[in-house]
């Protein structure tokens, strides 16, 4: 392994790096907002959009990233709906991690005592006032952990958009080694480029959840 040849790729994996975060950070927001929607839908048992939401929950879930990333990137130019690679692949990411946040929240807002549902009915509340002052701060909570993996997953899965030839950290490493048959230097920068990030977000994170947890069973 030369560490002259580690350096000099540095530059065009910092380009990678920081594509890989901007392409998690934006994809990660869009599934956690889409995934609030269909999970509230499903728990308030939203007429006909309750049910779109589960088909939509079994669909994204049951297909892999790979398929549908080559659906909007390649199928969907043939209807007339034409992106860019980045765009593909950020939407991807919200589809297939909107149903995965879906479930964790889902699994948050059943957690809620039912009791509590039921007080706050009684006292008159309506079902958004319910959902805001009862229902979604608790569920919230209950949901930090499924919430925390599905970050750490979908920063992973970031590694599928070489398929699409976005430039991510995956992407770099496979055209480095395919350029300069430097396979070890580049698959030793793109372990170092993933830990970089994945490792420091574990544990807060994890620190996370341990808040949530002793906020939920007052500890």
């Amino acid at each position: 392994m030369s560490w002259i040849v580690i350096q000099q790729s540095v530059p065009v994996f910092a380009q990678a790096f920081w594509l890989t975060l901007k392409l998690s950070f934006y994809g990660i927001i869009g599934a956690i907002i889409l995934g609030l929607i269909a999970s509230f839908l499903r728990y308030f048992k939203v007429p006909v959009l309750r049910q779109i939401s589960a088909v939509y929950t079994e669909v994204s879930r049951n297909t892999p990233l790979l398929i549908q990333l080559f659906f909007i990137y390649y199928a969907f130019p043939e209807i007339g709906i034409k992106m860019s690679a980045t765009a593909a692949g950020i939407s991807g990411l919200i589809f297939l991690g909107g149903s995965y946040m879906a479930e964790a929240i889902f699994g948050g807002l059943k957690g809620v005592a039912k009791i509590q549902v039921e007080s706050g009915l009684a006292i008159g509340l309506s079902r958004w006032q319910l959902a805001r002052y009862v229902v979604f701060p608790q569920g919230l909570t209950l949901s930090v952990p499924a919430i925390a993996a599905n970050v750490i997953f979908l920063i992973k899965e970031t590694s599928i958009f070489t398929v699409i030839a976005i430039p991510e950290l995956t992407n770099t490493a496979l055209d480095q080694i395919g350029l300069y048959y430097h396979t070890d230097e580049s698959l030793f920068v793109l372990v170092i480029a993933y830990a970089i990030i994945l490792i420091p977000l574990s544990l807060i994170l994890t620190w996370l959840e341990r808040r949530a947890r002793r906020g939920a069973f007052g500890n």
